[in-house]
């Protein structure tokens, strides 16, 4: 098992010694703005589908335009719906896993065999 760092006087719950030591991960707020990234992109893809079935309808002056522009925006749409789905699924999955890290980190810090082995306890 590996020895616990000595932490230096008056940064033992400092955010930079936190993050310089790895204690803290950062990595769950990086992920939500990585969440937001992608949902922007995938909103600007929807408004995209929805551009070019406008477009296909257009272009056809007739009938059979409007007809074959219908499935392409739904189509597209339903897509967009199914992206977003597994984006989120994606982002839960890493946020999760990160989660369960800092869980087993607090119990490793609480389980008293493991302080038997500190030798600062």
């Amino acid at each position: 098992m590996r020895r616990p760092q000595q932490l230096p006087a008056g940064l033992a719950h400092s955010a930079i010694w936190d993050l310089l030591t790895f204690d803290r991960l950062m990595t769950g707020t990086i992920i939500h703005l990585i969440y937001w990234a992608g949902l922007g992109i995938i909103v600007l893809g929807a408004f995209g589908t929805v551009g070019a079935a406008v477009g296909v309808a257009l272009r056809e002056a007739s009938l059979l335009g409007v007809v074959l522009a219908i499935p392409v925006m739904i189509g597209g749409l339903l897509m967009m719906g199914a992206l977003l789905l597994i984006w989120r699924a994606i982002c839960e999955f890493y946020v999760a896993v990160f989660r369960i890290s800092e869980d087993l980190r607090a119990l490793r810090l609480t389980d008293p065999a493991a302080k038997a082995f500190r030798p600062d306890a």
